[in-house]
């Protein structure tokens, strides 16, 4: 054990120690007016909400009646949409509003007193609603009240109000992946395990958030319309897990969960000026969810702070025989909760990350075009912060690549792939004698911008992966109605925008006709991936990966988005959190100009590049590391985050009058 980590377990140790000190025990009392109580709600914590409760500043009621307060103010539409929710939507500056929620957690009284509408509601087949075992979130408040007037104690997510995306079951409230979609009873018949887990450790689901439709890379669904950034209400607020990032940093809830398949968790958090994580793979059950792929769907939470996020990680996090991917979790959680790795101690002193090595990832870090030059920037300032808190940083510099070790072991672990991307290569001898002389000659490994490097290793194809994992959760949910793709086509209805892409019509009615499953190529390259990366990081002693979580800033929702270039995603993100390496995006700054793209016709979906446009959007690093590296990852960002306050919440959703 080096110097470091034993500085490390003896700082955990104490952070775990003072972590379960119990809170004190006071008399209820009710909030008092802003400014003359201790405890504000505008991105207030877990631990700060919880001392309020515990010190009789407010109660649980009236914590969730503060959220829906904000909801009632500020989840309404935010775009025109003269046709309704199905129809072409125009963006509407400033509109004051963000549309993140699809599903509030209120029994049909409580929703008619709060000012919901029915489209709102928990269940459109029961509109009765009075099941005495579905409490809705206000009956739990109280519930949570009566049991802490009774015993003092608090779960580890006491009154905890939570947004759920629509993608993942709840058995309370309708669960369609944001669908238009006639289930003959639009609640299924269970929770997610994760979800039965938050409930045990006292959380509350609050609301279910709008979402891309299945999980797609939209900001819009056919049931829950268009939501819209709150920093500024024309533009993206991310994919998929797009309510998730907006309800959290507009403060309509304390944290969510979102899932990533390809950048749905950290897209959403990063322009949203959240911290969001996306975990290894094999952490955290995935069972009861409409799931999207088979191998690249993860639960993550998206929360305003690193600790906040540690300790929804806590609940979550573990084995389940439902999901056999989480046998891969065996042995693999950390000695202590993972909030003791965000807790005080390790976050004092001038250089609390000495000893900690950083490999810069230049392959996401390239001004490629104008667009991404404020990014890189931005990166490039957050990089010297973490130097400056102690850690050695491995950089290879502007233009060169960190993992160079590509040309060394991709010819062998994926020759196929070489065969066909790289034809040039094998134009003599046997192939095996031309794999051979790569090996031995890495030199003439091709290196330019577009041959193989980390950039385009990202997600390889798979043949009805849609099809299995949708059919599979028909099949399970059982219901009277849908019970396959082609009745889940038939009985929904889809929006349909030209300028917002296209809804997944199109996608299901293709899957529904799929026979064959076949995902060796998938399998392959995560292997690819993860090989190649492992491989560097232990070579060159390195503990995590950093880069900017995007960059590209959000764009405006009807306009066309930034084109790939050299295999940069058209938003700008790492794929290595595709392939099962766990990420963590934290606030860094915000970006002061953005360049769009302006359709010059209506059928033009590349856009010609305008600007500079001055705006105020939300930047974020990206923390990677190797599966399993979680607890590094959020004692990284935690520092960060101490060190730079970064995060701003949106100015255009202040405190309400009377709000504490």
């Amino acid at each position: 054990m080096n110097g470091f980590s034993r500085r490390l377990v003896i700082l955990l140790r104490f952070a775990a120690l003072i972590g379960l000190s119990a809170l004190p025990a006071q008399a209820y009392g009710h909030p008092s007016p802003r400014g003359a109580s201790s405890f504000h709600l505008l991105d207030t914590t877990i631990d700060e909400a919880q001392q309020a409760i515990a010190s009789g500043e407010i109660t649980c009621t009236q914590l969730v009646e503060l959220y829906l307060a904000r909801i009632k103010a500020y989840n309404g539409v935010c775009v025109s949409q003269p046709d309704g929710v199905l129809g072409p939507a125009t963006v509407i500056p400033n509109a004051g509003q963000v549309n993140a929620l699809m599903t509030i957690n209120l029994r049909p009284a409580n929703r008619v007193a709060w000012g919901f509408d029915l489209h709102h509601a928990r269940s459109q087949t029961d509109l009765i609603d009075d099941d005495p075992n579905m409490p809705d979130a206000l009956e739990t408040a109280a519930s949570l009240d009566a049991q802490y007037a009774q015993t003092h104690k608090m779960g580890p997510l006491f009154c905890v109000p939570m947004a759920i995306k629509d993608e993942y079951d709840t058995f309370d409230m309708r669960t369609t992946s944001g669908a238009d979609a006639k289930y003959a009873n639009d609640r299924p018949p269970k929770d997610s395990v994760f979800v039965t887990r938050l409930r045990k450790a006292g959380a509350i689901i609050l609301a279910k958030t709008n979402m891309g439709e299945y999980a797609s890379g939209t900001d819009r669904s056919s049931w829950g319309g268009v939501d819209c950034n709150p920093y500024d209400t024309t533009r993206s607020g991310g994919h998929s897990s797009t309510g998730v990032g907006i309800s959290v940093s507009a403060n309509m809830a304390m944290c969510g969960i979102g899932e990533e398949s390809g950048g749905s968790i950290i897209h959403p958090a990063n322009w949203n000026d959240d911290v969001g994580l996306a975990p290894t793979q094999e952490l955290v059950p995935r069972t009861g969810m409409i799931q999207a792929s088979l191998y690249n769907d993860r639960v993550g939470p998206i929360c305003r702070t690193v600790r906040d996020t540690a300790k929804v990680l806590n609940v979550i996090a573990g084995y389940d025989p439902s999901d056999p991917l989480t046998a891969f979790s065996g042995g693999q959680l950390p000695e202590l909760p993972y909030d003791a790795y965000t807790a005080p101690p390790l976050l004092q002193g001038s250089q609390p990350l000495r000893g900690i090595r950083i490999g810069v990832l230049r392959e996401w870090d390239v001004p490629w075009t104008i667009a991404d030059q404020e990014s890189v920037t931005l990166g490039d300032k957050a990089i010297a912060v973490l130097q400056s808190l102690g850690a050695t940083i491995i950089d290879p510099g502007v233009g060169n690549n960190l993992f160079t070790d590509v040309a060394d072991l991709f010819p062998y672990l994926e020759p196929a792939t070489l065969q066909l991307d790289e034809p040039a290569l094998f134009s003599g001898a046997t192939v095996m004698d031309e794999i051979l002389d790569l090996f031995f000659d890495p030199g003439s490994f091709p290196s330019g911008p577009d041959d193989p490097n980390l950039r385009n290793l990202g997600p390889s194809s798979s043949t009805g992966e849609l099809t299995y994992v949708l059919s599979r959760y028909l099949r399970n949910r059982g219901d009277a109605n849908i019970q396959n793709i082609t009745q889940l086509v038939n009985d929904s209805n889809f929006w349909v925008d030209p300028e917002m892409g296209q809804s997944e019509l199109s996608a299901l009615t293709s899957a529904a006709t799929v026979t064959n499953l076949n995902v060796v190529a998938k399998q392959e390259r995560r292997f690819t991936l993860q090989q190649i990366v492992r491989q560097q990081m232990m070579e060159q002693n390195i503990d995590v990966l950093v880069c900017p979580t995007t960059t590209i800033p959000p764009y405006v929702l009807t306009n066309p988005t930034e084109p790939t270039v050299h295999n940069r995603p058209s938003n700008g993100f790492s794929t290595l959190g595709a392939n099962g390496f766990p990420e963590l995006t934290v606030p860094a700054g915000f970006t002061t100009v953005v360049y769009d793209r302006v359709r010059s016709s209506p059928s033009d979906n590349v856009g010609v590049l305008t600007g500079p446009i001055p705006v105020t959007l939300p930047f974020g690093i990206l923390l990677q590391g190797a599966p399993w590296s979680e607890p590094l990852l959020l004692q990284v960002g935690a520092a960060f985050e101490e060190a730079t306050h970064a995060r701003v919440p949106p100015p255009e959703f202040p405190p309400l009058p009377g709000e504490p």
